[in-house]
């Protein structure tokens, strides 16, 4: 395998590299990153001086790069995790969120429908269902139905490649993943902003009235789950995955000041997110009966570890904080 990875610098993306050589010892990767705020090479320092590893610094929607990657390294996979991925920036400015995510998108799959790429696999997210009432759960033939700027740009990615394999016949797969949490994650997101936060006194900013659901699942089987879409997925096909471990915002925020022991005090309603969805869960009874697939980790056993792990990893997170992100969350 020949494998070009997009925004593999990213928190999601940079697991799936770092786990890739223990799986595919004899294949290469080429990791495109554009390094925006979220990119960080440090997340991969453990695989930097393999010698079937190349990183490149642009921009997916660079077609002559693109187009020169695919030659050069005559890439057989891409899988796409370049997206720009925060709501809160969407509503801010979605111009760069319709460039990454649309057109950046639709510059890979050209490249690969003119190089004859085998496997095209475009990873997405379960916001572009829209949002759940209090009851049932997202299959993969729930509507689209986005309600940000960020959630429209991938379903609209997400048709693109659909497109893309029923009109061109391109071998391309669709994942749809519930909200990762796990070490590296940029701390802008709910968990590692809530995390710092607390490890350093500061108020966590909770929208809302803090009842908002997301079903979280841990990266490292997020990322299992996209080796086993890669490796036995239905060209075509649609899976979501998710880890049946719904939580509201107010919990996941009291586990934190809890395992910490910091005081409630801490926690601070703030203005609501607009048009934030109130509850998001994954069925994912399709990729773990056609794939064999099941969620190893759950949130509430890995919290504790995931906190010891920022802890420990002061030098990392201080590297990169910026103020700006002490205001935003998942």
């Amino acid at each position: 395998m020949n494998i070009l990875v997009t925004g593999g610098a990213g928190f999601i993306g940079s697991c799936f590299v770092r786990n890739f050589f223990e799986r595919n010892p004899n294949s290469k990767l080429v990791n495109l990153d554009k390094l925006t705020y979220a990119g960080n090479l440090d997340n991969l320092k453990s695989i930097e001086t393999h010698s079937n590893y190349t990183f490149i610094c642009g921009d997916i929607s660079d077609r002559g790069l693109v187009a020169e990657l695919l030659k050069k390294h005559q890439i057989d996979t891409i899988l796409n995790f370049a997206a720009e991925s925060h709501v809160d920036r969407s509503i801010q400015d979605a111009a760069s969120f319709i460039q990454t995510n649309i057109t950046g998108t639709h510059v890979l799959l050209e490249a690969a429908k003119k190089h004859g790429v085998h496997r095209f696999l475009q990873v997405s997210t379960d916001e572009v269902y829209g949002s759940l009432g209090d009851t049932g759960y997202f299959t993969e033939k729930t509507p689209l139905s986005p309600n940000s700027p960020y959630a429209a740009s991938k379903a609209s990615a997400d048709l693109l490649c659909r497109s893309y394999f029923k009109t061109f016949d391109l071998p391309v797969l669709i994942t749809r993943c519930s909200n990762n949490f796990g070490p590296y994650q940029y701390p802008e997101k709910l968990i590692p902003l809530f995390i710092l936060n607390a490890l350093q006194n500061k108020t966590l900013p909770l929208y809302g009235d803090g009842l908002y659901v997301r079903d979280w699942i841990h990266v490292e089987d997020h990322v299992n789950a996209l080796y086993l879409v890669l490796e036995k997925g239905r060209p075509g096909d649609i899976y979501n995955i998710g880890a049946r471990s719904e939580k509201k915002n107010v919990d996941i925020a009291n586990q934190i000041l809890k395992i910490l022991k910091k005081p409630k005090a801490l926690l601070q309603s703030v203005t609501d997110r607009l048009g934030h969805d109130r509850r998001y869960a994954i069925d994912s009874t399709k990729i773990e009966n056609t794939l064999g697939w099941k969620p190893k980790y759950h949130i509430d056993d890995e919290l504790p570890s995931l906190i010891e792990w920022y802890e420990t990893n002061e030098t990392w997170w201080k590297k990169i904080l910026r103020p700006v992100g002490l205001h935003k969350q998942s």
